[in-house]
């Protein structure tokens, strides 16, 4: 049996206004195959109605070999060309761990006592260096990008994945080298028209930053320098403490670690 498509007669209920529409009503006779139904109703409904464009298809089943149709149409959102790209940020900050403060601001002991000094450790205890946890800045920022279907090509995507990790070997968005991190990017093609393979690519680039610091005090240790995603630790050993006269811990040692790759993100295709 061949499969008819016809318009109800409620069909072409319409609204006006900020978001205009239309929905026309069908009935779908002569198969069972719910796939087989849609396919014959999205061919039997234009693409464009009264200015508004397809966007939504809906079946229900009303009995043997028989189904409701509906097709909404509505306004066609305007989007970003191909070549375009959007961009949003968070300066909402990250965490880290710390053992060692800035400055020791008040120390304080029972009447005339002396209190321990141990040169701005944080949470010592007789055989550790707890530490805290701290906000620190972490400029996180990502970028929409809309591509065409040519840049988009398994290369390409194995690009991204081997950046993901690495850190700017050169400056990038305001970021001085060592100071940005490439966070990976998700992407999705925009159909154009009834061929799924028309369309170009809309990809989110996800970073975040950490800026670099110099002459940093650990203590009576001067760090001369750290990059924004090198890791720095402190090593602390017991010391005695004339003044209180009790061993502590203070920090004997600093070290900046390389922990993230670097990456020359020109290949991302971005731009500086």
């Amino acid at each position: 049996m061949a499969i008819a498509v016809m318009e109800k007669f409620e069909s072409r209920q319409s609204s006006l206004g900020d978001s205009p529409q239309v929905e026309l009503a069908y009935i779908v006779s002569g198969t069972d195959d719910d796939i087989a139904a849609k396919t014959s109703l999205l061919a039997a409904t234009p693409i464009w109605y009264d200015g508004l464009i397809r966007q939504s298809l809906n079946i229900e089943p009303l009995g043997p070999g028989m189904w409701d149709g509906k097709v909404r149409y509505g306004r066609l959102e305007k989007q970003p060309p191909t070549g375009e790209h959007t961009f949003s940020f968070d300066t909402g900050g990250g965490t880290q761990h710390i053992t060692q403060g800035i400055e020791t601001i008040g120390a304080y002991a029972p009447g005339d006592d002396d209190p321990p000094d141990f040169g701005g450790a944080i949470g010592v205890t007789h055989d550790s260096v707890e530490g805290v946890d701290i906000t620190i800045p972490v400029y996180q920022f990502s970028e929409t990008h809309y591509m065409s279907a040519s840049v988009m090509t398994n290369a390409y995507k194995g690009t991204l994945f081997y950046m993901t990790g690495k850190v700017n070997n050169a400056y990038f968005r305001g970021c001085q080298a060592g100071e940005c991190l490439f966070l990976g990017a998700s992407g999705s093609r925009r159909q154009q028209g009834e061929n799924p393979n028309d369309g170009d690519w809309e990809i989110t680039f996800k970073f975040a930053a950490s800026p670099n610091v110099v002459n940093l005090q650990i203590g009576d240790i001067t760090v001369a320098s750290k990059k924004g995603w090198e890791y720095l630790w402190v090593r602390y050993e017991d010391s005695e403490d004339d003044a209180a006269n009790v061993l502590v811990k203070k920090p004997t040692a600093a070290y900046v670690e390389k922990v993230y790759e670097d990456g020359d993100f020109s290949v991302l295709g971005l731009g500086s």
